[in-house]
Protein backbone atom coordinates (compact mmCIF):
# COMPACT_ATOMS: atom_id res chain seq x y z
CA UNK A 1 0.00 0.00 0.00
CA UNK A 2 2.80 2.41 0.87
CA UNK A 3 4.47 1.76 -2.48
CA UNK A 4 1.52 3.34 -4.26
CA UNK A 5 2.17 6.56 -2.36
CA UNK A 6 5.87 6.59 -3.22
CA UNK A 7 5.17 6.03 -6.93
CA UNK A 8 3.59 9.49 -7.14
CA UNK A 9 6.77 11.47 -6.53
CA UNK A 10 7.55 12.06 -10.21
CA UNK A 11 5.06 14.93 -10.35
CA UNK A 12 6.72 16.86 -7.51
CA UNK A 13 8.56 20.02 -8.45
CA UNK A 14 10.35 22.90 -6.82
CA UNK A 15 8.93 26.36 -6.18
CA UNK A 16 10.76 29.55 -7.15
CA UNK A 17 9.55 33.01 -6.10
CA UNK A 18 11.75 35.84 -7.35
CA UNK A 19 11.72 39.52 -6.30
CA UNK A 20 8.25 39.38 -4.75
CA UNK A 21 6.83 42.70 -3.54
CA UNK A 22 3.24 43.28 -2.47
CA UNK A 23 1.12 46.02 -0.91
CA UNK A 24 -2.43 46.44 0.31
CA UNK A 25 -3.25 49.99 -0.63
CA UNK A 26 -0.42 52.17 0.66
CA UNK A 27 0.74 49.56 3.17
CA UNK A 28 3.73 47.57 1.91
CA UNK A 29 3.51 43.93 3.00
CA UNK A 30 6.41 42.28 1.15
CA UNK A 31 9.63 43.88 -0.09
CA UNK A 32 11.70 42.17 -2.82
CA UNK A 33 11.62 38.63 -1.41
CA UNK A 34 13.22 35.73 -3.29
CA UNK A 35 12.93 32.12 -2.12
CA UNK A 36 13.69 28.70 -3.60
CA UNK A 37 12.07 25.47 -2.44
CA UNK A 38 13.87 22.52 -4.01
CA UNK A 39 11.92 19.51 -5.28
CA UNK A 40 11.31 17.00 -2.48
CA UNK A 41 12.29 19.51 0.22
CA UNK A 42 10.27 21.09 3.05
CA UNK A 43 10.77 24.82 3.57
CA UNK A 44 9.38 26.89 6.45
CA UNK A 45 8.57 30.59 6.60
CA UNK A 46 9.20 31.67 10.20
CA UNK A 47 8.47 35.04 11.73
CA UNK A 48 6.15 36.96 14.05
CA UNK A 49 2.49 37.58 13.27
CA UNK A 50 1.99 40.23 10.61
CA UNK A 51 5.41 39.85 8.97
CA UNK A 52 3.98 38.78 5.59
CA UNK A 53 4.33 34.98 5.74
CA UNK A 54 0.73 34.11 4.90
CA UNK A 55 0.54 36.75 2.16
CA UNK A 56 3.60 35.19 0.50
CA UNK A 57 1.97 31.74 0.73
CA UNK A 58 -1.28 33.04 -0.77
CA UNK A 59 0.63 34.63 -3.64
CA UNK A 60 2.35 31.29 -4.32
CA UNK A 61 -1.06 29.58 -4.34
CA UNK A 62 -2.60 32.16 -6.67
CA UNK A 63 -5.11 33.33 -4.07
CA UNK A 64 -3.53 36.79 -4.26
CA UNK A 65 -2.57 38.28 -7.61
CA UNK A 66 1.15 38.85 -8.01
CA UNK A 67 1.98 42.57 -8.08
CA UNK A 68 5.74 42.41 -8.61
CA UNK A 69 8.08 39.51 -9.31
CA UNK A 70 7.99 36.08 -10.91
CA UNK A 71 6.85 32.62 -9.77
CA UNK A 72 7.65 29.24 -11.31
CA UNK A 73 6.68 25.73 -10.23
CA UNK A 74 9.16 23.32 -11.70
CA UNK A 75 9.85 24.68 -15.18
CA UNK A 76 6.39 26.22 -15.54
CA UNK A 77 5.80 29.95 -15.19
CA UNK A 78 2.63 30.47 -13.13
CA UNK A 79 2.76 34.22 -12.41
CA UNK A 80 4.70 37.27 -13.56
CA UNK A 81 4.26 40.99 -13.09
CA UNK A 82 3.74 41.35 -16.85
CA UNK A 83 0.15 40.27 -16.15
CA UNK A 84 0.46 36.50 -16.44
CA UNK A 85 -1.56 34.82 -13.67
CA UNK A 86 -2.42 31.12 -13.54
CA UNK A 87 -5.43 30.63 -11.21
CA UNK A 88 -5.05 28.29 -8.19
CA UNK A 89 -6.72 25.34 -9.92
CA UNK A 90 -4.16 25.50 -12.74
CA UNK A 91 -1.06 25.71 -10.56
CA UNK A 92 -1.26 22.11 -9.30
CA UNK A 93 -0.65 23.12 -5.69
CA UNK A 94 -2.11 21.51 -2.59
CA UNK A 95 -3.49 23.86 0.05
CA UNK A 96 -3.92 23.22 3.76
CA UNK A 97 -5.01 25.91 6.20
CA UNK A 98 -5.50 26.18 9.96
CA UNK A 99 -9.18 25.27 10.02
CA UNK A 100 -8.73 22.11 7.82
CA UNK A 101 -12.10 22.87 6.08
CA UNK A 102 -13.19 19.22 5.82
CA UNK A 103 -16.56 18.55 4.23
CA UNK A 104 -18.85 17.75 7.19
CA UNK A 105 -21.26 15.62 5.11
CA UNK A 106 -18.52 13.34 3.72
CA UNK A 107 -16.74 10.54 5.56
CA UNK A 108 -12.95 10.23 5.69
CA UNK A 109 -12.62 8.24 2.45
CA UNK A 110 -14.81 10.64 0.49
CA UNK A 111 -13.09 13.70 1.96
CA UNK A 112 -9.66 12.40 0.92
CA UNK A 113 -10.83 11.17 -2.47
CA UNK A 114 -12.74 14.31 -3.38
CA UNK A 115 -10.03 15.66 -5.68
CA UNK A 116 -8.56 12.42 -7.04
CA UNK A 117 -8.97 11.70 -10.72
CA UNK A 118 -9.00 8.13 -12.01
CA UNK A 119 -10.86 4.87 -11.62
CA UNK A 120 -12.41 3.73 -8.38
CA UNK A 121 -9.71 1.07 -7.97
CA UNK A 122 -6.96 3.65 -8.37
CA UNK A 123 -8.66 5.95 -5.87
CA UNK A 124 -8.96 3.24 -3.25
CA UNK A 125 -5.40 2.00 -3.74
CA UNK A 126 -3.90 5.39 -2.90
CA UNK A 127 -6.38 6.16 -0.11
CA UNK A 128 -5.83 2.78 1.58
CA UNK A 129 -2.07 3.22 1.50
CA UNK A 130 -2.28 6.78 2.79
CA UNK A 131 -4.66 5.88 5.62
CA UNK A 132 -2.36 3.06 6.69
CA UNK A 133 0.71 5.30 6.61
CA UNK A 134 -1.00 7.94 8.75
CA UNK A 135 -2.55 5.52 11.27
CA UNK A 136 -6.13 6.14 10.14
CA UNK A 137 -7.11 2.73 8.76
CA UNK A 138 -9.90 2.20 11.28
CA UNK A 139 -11.46 5.63 10.65
CA UNK A 140 -12.27 5.42 6.94
CA UNK A 141 -16.05 5.57 7.40
CA UNK A 142 -16.13 8.21 10.12
CA UNK A 143 -17.24 11.80 9.64
CA UNK A 144 -15.17 14.87 10.62
CA UNK A 145 -17.15 15.53 13.81
CA UNK A 146 -16.29 12.00 14.98
CA UNK A 147 -12.53 12.63 14.74
CA UNK A 148 -10.05 14.24 17.11
CA UNK A 149 -8.21 17.39 16.08
CA UNK A 150 -5.10 15.41 15.20
CA UNK A 151 -7.09 12.97 13.06
CA UNK A 152 -8.82 15.83 11.25
CA UNK A 153 -5.42 17.39 10.56
CA UNK A 154 -4.14 14.17 8.98
CA UNK A 155 -7.27 13.76 6.87
CA UNK A 156 -6.90 17.36 5.65
CA UNK A 157 -3.27 16.68 4.76
CA UNK A 158 -4.17 13.58 2.75
CA UNK A 159 -6.99 15.44 0.97
CA UNK A 160 -4.51 18.16 -0.02
CA UNK A 161 -2.06 15.53 -1.35
CA UNK A 162 -4.62 13.31 -3.08
CA UNK A 163 -4.77 15.28 -6.38
CA UNK A 164 -0.99 14.85 -6.79
CA UNK A 165 0.09 18.48 -6.32
CA UNK A 166 3.53 19.58 -7.45
CA UNK A 167 3.95 21.62 -4.25
CA UNK A 168 2.06 21.49 -0.95
CA UNK A 169 1.41 24.84 0.78
CA UNK A 170 0.57 24.77 4.50
CA UNK A 171 -0.50 27.71 6.66
CA UNK A 172 -0.02 27.06 10.41
CA UNK A 173 -1.32 23.47 9.99
CA UNK A 174 -0.66 22.40 13.60
CA UNK A 175 -1.70 25.56 15.46
CA UNK A 176 -5.08 24.18 16.55
CA UNK A 177 -3.59 21.16 18.35
CA UNK A 178 -2.48 20.91 21.96
CA UNK A 179 1.25 20.67 22.61
CA UNK A 180 1.47 16.88 23.04
CA UNK A 181 -0.71 16.07 20.03
CA UNK A 182 1.03 18.72 17.91
CA UNK A 183 4.42 17.06 18.42
CA UNK A 184 3.21 13.59 17.40
CA UNK A 185 1.13 14.80 14.42
CA UNK A 186 3.90 16.92 12.94
CA UNK A 187 6.28 13.97 13.24
CA UNK A 188 3.81 11.78 11.33
CA UNK A 189 3.28 14.53 8.77
CA UNK A 190 6.99 15.05 8.16
CA UNK A 191 7.55 11.30 7.85
CA UNK A 192 4.79 11.05 5.26
CA UNK A 193 6.09 13.98 3.23
CA UNK A 194 9.66 12.69 3.28
CA UNK A 195 8.77 9.09 2.46
CA UNK A 196 6.69 10.23 -0.51
CA UNK A 197 9.16 12.90 -1.64
CA UNK A 198 6.66 15.75 -1.56
CA UNK A 199 7.78 19.38 -1.90
CA UNK A 200 6.21 21.70 0.66
CA UNK A 201 6.31 25.25 1.96
CA UNK A 202 4.90 25.83 5.43
CA UNK A 203 4.09 28.99 7.39
CA UNK A 204 4.68 28.94 11.15
CA UNK A 205 5.50 31.30 14.00
CA UNK A 206 6.76 28.41 16.17
CA UNK A 207 10.60 28.19 16.01
CA UNK A 208 10.71 24.65 17.39
CA UNK A 209 8.26 23.54 14.72
CA UNK A 210 10.26 25.30 12.01
CA UNK A 211 13.51 23.67 13.16
CA UNK A 212 11.86 20.23 13.24
CA UNK A 213 10.06 20.42 9.90
CA UNK A 214 12.33 22.35 7.55
CA UNK A 215 15.20 21.49 5.25
CA UNK A 216 15.46 25.20 4.46
CA UNK A 217 14.37 27.97 6.77
CA UNK A 218 13.33 31.48 5.72
CA UNK A 219 13.22 34.10 8.50
CA UNK A 220 10.88 37.03 7.84
CA UNK A 221 10.26 40.33 9.63
CA UNK A 222 8.24 43.37 8.54
CA UNK A 223 7.89 42.11 5.00
CA UNK A 224 11.62 41.44 4.58
CA UNK A 225 13.58 38.22 4.23
CA UNK A 226 16.08 38.57 7.09
CA UNK A 227 18.01 35.29 6.87
CA UNK A 228 17.69 31.97 5.06
CA UNK A 229 19.46 28.63 4.94
CA UNK A 230 19.94 25.46 6.92
CA UNK A 231 17.93 25.72 10.18
CA UNK A 232 20.80 24.45 12.35
CA UNK A 233 23.21 26.98 10.85
CA UNK A 234 20.74 29.82 11.41
CA UNK A 235 20.23 28.74 15.03
CA UNK A 236 23.98 28.61 15.60
CA UNK A 237 24.83 31.75 13.63
CA UNK A 238 21.95 34.21 13.73
CA UNK A 239 22.49 37.27 11.57
CA UNK A 240 21.22 39.76 14.14
CA UNK A 241 19.54 40.10 17.53
CA UNK A 242 16.07 39.67 16.03
CA UNK A 243 16.94 36.26 14.59
CA UNK A 244 18.71 35.15 17.78
CA UNK A 245 15.73 36.07 19.97
CA UNK A 246 13.26 34.43 17.58
CA UNK A 247 14.35 31.00 18.80
CA UNK A 248 13.27 31.63 22.37
CA UNK A 249 14.04 33.74 25.41
CA UNK A 250 17.38 35.53 25.53
CA UNK A 251 18.93 37.80 28.15
CA UNK A 252 20.47 41.02 26.89
CA UNK A 253 23.53 42.67 28.44
CA UNK A 254 25.22 45.82 27.16
CA UNK A 255 28.98 46.02 27.00
CA UNK A 256 32.03 47.70 25.48
CA UNK A 257 34.75 45.94 23.50
CA UNK A 258 38.09 46.13 25.30
CA UNK A 259 41.62 45.00 24.53
CA UNK A 260 41.99 41.97 22.22
CA UNK A 261 38.25 41.96 21.47
CA UNK A 262 37.25 41.03 25.03
CA UNK A 263 34.06 42.25 26.72
CA UNK A 264 33.94 42.13 30.52
CA UNK A 265 30.47 41.79 32.07
CA UNK A 266 29.10 40.86 35.53
CA UNK A 267 28.42 37.33 34.25
CA UNK A 268 31.71 36.65 32.50
CA UNK A 269 34.07 37.71 29.75
CA UNK A 270 33.04 37.27 26.11
CA UNK A 271 34.77 37.72 22.78
CA UNK A 272 33.77 40.13 20.00
CA UNK A 273 35.86 39.14 16.97
CA UNK A 274 35.94 41.75 14.25
CA UNK A 275 34.65 44.63 16.37
CA UNK A 276 36.87 47.61 17.14
CA UNK A 277 38.00 48.43 20.67
CA UNK A 278 35.54 50.83 22.30
CA UNK A 279 32.56 49.58 20.28
CA UNK A 280 29.29 49.40 22.19
CA UNK A 281 27.61 46.01 21.84
CA UNK A 282 24.53 44.05 22.82
CA UNK A 283 25.22 40.58 24.20
CA UNK A 284 22.43 37.99 23.98
CA UNK A 285 22.62 34.85 26.12
CA UNK A 286 20.30 31.86 25.72
CA UNK A 287 19.13 30.30 29.02
CA UNK A 288 19.99 26.81 27.76
CA UNK A 289 23.61 27.96 27.50
CA UNK A 290 23.89 28.73 31.22
CA UNK A 291 25.00 25.81 33.39
CA UNK A 292 25.34 25.89 37.17
CA UNK A 293 27.61 24.12 39.65
CA UNK A 294 28.26 24.32 43.38
CA UNK A 295 29.90 27.61 44.25
CA UNK A 296 33.72 27.54 44.13
CA UNK A 297 33.55 24.45 41.94
CA UNK A 298 36.80 25.39 40.28
CA UNK A 299 35.27 25.30 36.79
CA UNK A 300 37.12 27.42 34.25
CA UNK A 301 35.30 30.66 33.49
CA UNK A 302 32.78 30.20 36.30
CA UNK A 303 31.19 33.30 37.88
CA UNK A 304 29.49 33.16 41.27
CA UNK A 305 25.88 34.37 41.00
CA UNK A 306 23.07 34.60 43.54
CA UNK A 307 19.90 32.55 43.07
CA UNK A 308 16.87 34.83 43.01
CA UNK A 309 14.35 32.11 42.16
CA UNK A 310 14.27 28.51 41.00
CA UNK A 311 11.16 26.87 39.55
CA UNK A 312 10.54 23.43 38.00
CA UNK A 313 9.04 23.45 34.50
CA UNK A 314 8.74 19.74 33.75
CA UNK A 315 11.79 18.34 31.97
CA UNK A 316 13.99 21.19 33.19
CA UNK A 317 14.34 23.84 35.88
CA UNK A 318 14.23 27.60 35.38
CA UNK A 319 16.67 29.66 37.46
CA UNK A 320 16.81 33.43 37.79
CA UNK A 321 20.32 34.55 38.71
CA UNK A 322 21.75 37.90 39.80
CA UNK A 323 25.15 39.28 40.75
CA UNK A 324 26.35 38.99 44.34
CA UNK A 325 26.51 42.76 44.73
CA UNK A 326 22.78 43.28 44.24
CA UNK A 327 21.36 45.08 47.28
CA UNK A 328 17.86 44.56 45.92
CA UNK A 329 17.81 41.26 44.01
CA UNK A 330 17.54 41.91 40.29
CA UNK A 331 17.55 39.11 37.74
CA UNK A 332 20.60 39.40 35.49
CA UNK A 333 20.35 36.18 33.47
CA UNK A 334 18.19 33.08 33.36
CA UNK A 335 19.34 29.47 33.28
CA UNK A 336 17.42 26.48 31.99
CA UNK A 337 19.01 23.32 33.28
CA UNK A 338 17.94 19.69 32.67
CA UNK A 339 15.98 17.82 35.34
CA UNK A 340 14.99 19.08 38.78
CA UNK A 341 17.63 21.48 40.06
CA UNK A 342 16.27 23.90 42.65
CA UNK A 343 18.96 25.66 44.72
CA UNK A 344 17.66 27.78 47.57
CA UNK A 345 16.87 31.43 46.82
CA UNK A 346 19.69 33.58 48.20
CA UNK A 347 22.29 30.87 47.80
CA UNK A 348 25.30 31.19 45.49
CA UNK A 349 26.05 29.03 42.46
CA UNK A 350 28.85 29.00 39.93
CA UNK A 351 27.50 29.86 36.48
CA UNK A 352 29.34 28.58 33.40
CA UNK A 353 28.15 30.01 30.10
CA UNK A 354 28.55 28.09 26.85
CA UNK A 355 30.12 30.56 24.38
CA UNK A 356 28.21 28.94 21.47
CA UNK A 357 24.99 30.23 23.08
CA UNK A 358 26.28 33.80 23.39
CA UNK A 359 25.81 36.27 20.53
CA UNK A 360 27.45 39.69 20.25
CA UNK A 361 26.06 42.36 17.93
CA UNK A 362 27.02 46.01 17.42
CA UNK A 363 24.63 48.17 19.39
CA UNK A 364 21.85 49.51 17.20
CA UNK A 365 21.37 53.24 17.24
CA UNK A 366 17.79 54.35 17.93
Amino acid sequence: MIESTKSRTSINAGLSMQNISHAFGKQKILSNISIEVEAGQVACLLGPSGCGKTTLLRIAAGLEHLQHGRITIGERLVAEDTGHHAPPERRNVGLMFQDYALFPHLNVIKNIGFGIKGTSAQRMLWIDGALERMGLTGYADRYPHELSGGQQQRVALLRALAPEPSVLLLDEPFSGLDATRRASVREQTLGFLKDAGHSAMMVTHDPEEAMFMSDTLFIMDNGLLVQSGNPIEIYRNPKNAFVASLFGQTDGIEGTVGNNGKISTPVGTFMAPGLAEGSRVDILIRPEGVNTREVNSGSNGAVALRVISARPIGRSSHLCLGTQSNVTPVCTIHARVPGIHLPEPGSLVDAIIDPSQVFVFPKETP
